[in-house]
């Protein structure tokens, strides 16, 4: 009898302390916040950001065009726990979400935890960035409390170029010392 009480003990007590894993499913990473999906065309990400309050976007004024990259870029000021947000485009897509929040009001261990109970722990793991990642999504919370949502296969695609770009000049820098 006695070993039974001890068994049940040890079964049932775990169970009690740790319910959440058996009451939360854990989610699929989400591709992008409120309106805003990775992937969408650039007017339509300024029309979404143009009707949400949560966004004090003013129009083409907050708009870069990086020409190096042949990349847009939106900046534009928050309300509430936003601070600022940055929207990158790659083809007039967007391919980057980064949302910085108010340390003021919010905390990177409530964020942290709620990420955590919603998406499951992290990727990869280390005092900078908590990282989640799918085949699509690389989703990561930062300090001191910024959470950024990328496109992977953009955003390889875009690494796989520059890697491109330097074989390429590489090359030409080759070329140009045999000319000597």
């Amino acid at each position: 009898m006695k070993s039974f009480i001890i068994l049940a003990f040890t079964i049932i007590v775990p169970l009690s302390v740790f319910p959440q894993s058996a009451t939360h499913p854990v989610q699929p990473l989400p591709a992008g916040f409120r309106t805003l999906s990775l992937g969408m065309g650039l007017e339509e990400v300024k029309k979404a950001l143009t009707s949400d309050p949560l966004f004090l976007y003013r129009g083409d004024p907050d708009v870069s065009f990086l020409p190096q990259t042949n990349q847009y870029l939106i900046e534009c000021p928050g309300a509430t726990y936003l601070r600022r947000a940055y929207f990158q485009f790659a083809d007039s897509r967007l391919f980057i979400i980064i949302l910085v929040l108010d340390t003021q009001k919010l905390d990177h261990y409530s964020m942290f935890s709620a990420l955590t109970t919603k998406y499951g722990p992290p990727t990869s793991l280390s005092p900078q960035e908590s990282v989640w990642q799918s085949d699509t999504v690389r989703f990561s919370l930062e300090r001191p409390l910024t959470v950024k949502y990328v496109d992977n296969k953009t955003f390889s695609a875009i690494l796989a170029k520059g890697g491109a770009q330097k074989d390429l000049d590489q090359l030409s820098r080759e070329k140009f010392i045999e000319q000597f």
